[in-house]
């Protein structure tokens, strides 16, 4: 295939299973680099692209954005990687670098923050993807190509909380929903040093939990068990999309604790909110990172050995594994090897 063209799986529009899909190599920008993928990993964010279910998807639509290859073509402008380099590639692709935010160096919280996924045009699914050199991370020579895409956005959406509520050790942190962030979660707040309850909807996830590191496992259904842990965590990380009992969860939070919320809900979150006030706890969001501590995460991940669950399959069967998530919310992560004859 010429280096001008690149193929990729699109959904055609909204719903849509993916389909072999040719389209020119965008021109790069000033600051952008050309990535020839080699790994690219399966986020629920993906599903939700294909039903555009947040409104900012145009079409066709070629997801994914846990992203490792190497650099095959430099921008003008580029000072920073050089051809050949691996690289690791995130939701995030570009900012607008004007914003309060991205002057901040708080580029994650970029203004046009919908502009800047690492799908626009084109996303990870794909034989190259372009993105600002700024959001392509040179990974550890040591670390595997399938754990770094995992690690680019299901990774840096759990490390940032826990580093920023759990870090020092020694604190309580319980983690609600055990999928492909959740059994990461656990894993980076047993890192840190803490201690590490695993709460679920799903008794057959108690075995797994525990040998990634959890110290004990809770049903949210278990009233029982719920009232015994009231007021009893520093965090809780909420990674789920379904919906959940947030009057439980917010109940667990202890005196000056919080309640950061990662997963993206498909439910409207309802509780009373005299807990946070009597308590004084605090709810918040938090959405990927910034380039330091991205930087930091994959450091952090290689020396204490994070590995996510991984099932490493062809790219070929990325709709096979699509129906497997959307269906089973399995704890394990999908990550695709680029299976494309390119010649």
């Amino acid at each position: 295939m010429s280096t001008s063209t690149i193929l990729g799986y699109a959904a055609m529009a909204n719903g849509q299973a993916l389909e072999l899909y040719t389209y020119p190599a965008p021109d790069l920008g000033d600051r952008e680099v050309r990535v020839a993928v080699t790994h690219c990993g399966l986020c629920y964010t993906d599903i939700q692209g294909i039903s555009d279910h947040y409104g900012i998807c145009d079409f066709p639509f070629v997801p994914g954005h846990e992203v490792v290859g190497h650099v095959t073509e430099l921008g003008p402008s580029v000072s920073a990687l050089k051809i050949g380099d691996r690289v690791g590639i995130g939701w995030q692709g570009r900012s607008c670098g004007k914003c309060e935010w991205c002057v901040r160096g708080e580029v994650q919280l970029c203004d046009d923050i919908d502009l800047c996924g690492v799908w626009r045009p084109y996303g990870g699914f794909a034989t190259s993807v372009s993105v600002d050199e700024r959001f392509a991370y040179p990974l550890p020579a040591a670390m595997p190509s399938e754990v770094a895409a995992v690690l680019m956005c299901a990774g840096i959406t759990v490390f940032n909380p826990v580093q920023r509520y759990a870090v020092g050790g020694n604190k309580k942190v319980a983690v609600m929903g055990l999928g492909g962030l959740g059994h990461l979660a656990i894993e980076f707040a047993h890192a840190f040093g803490n201690s590490v309850t695993a709460i679920s909807s799903s008794p057959s996830k108690q075995e797994e939990a525990l040998k990634l590191g959890a110290d004990q496992f809770i049903l949210i259904s278990d009233k029982e068990t719920m009232r015994k842990v009231r007021y009893s965590f520093d965090l809780v990380l909420y990674t789920s999309h379904g919906d959940t009992n947030w009057t439980s969860l917010v109940n667990s939070v202890k005196t000056n604790g919080t309640l950061a919320v990662v997963g993206f809900s498909d439910a409207p979150i309802s509780f009373d909110p005299l807990e946070l006030v009597v308590h004084q706890s605090s709810m918040t969001g938090s959405f990927i990172a910034n380039h330091d501590t991205m930087r930091e995460m994959l450091l952090f991940a290689q020396d204490h050995a994070i590995k996510p669950a991984i099932e490493l399959m062809p790219l070929s069967r990325v709709n096979e594994a699509i129906q497997i998530l959307t269906n089973d919310h399995p704890l394990k992560r999908f990550v695709f090897f680029n299976d494309f004859a390119v010649g």
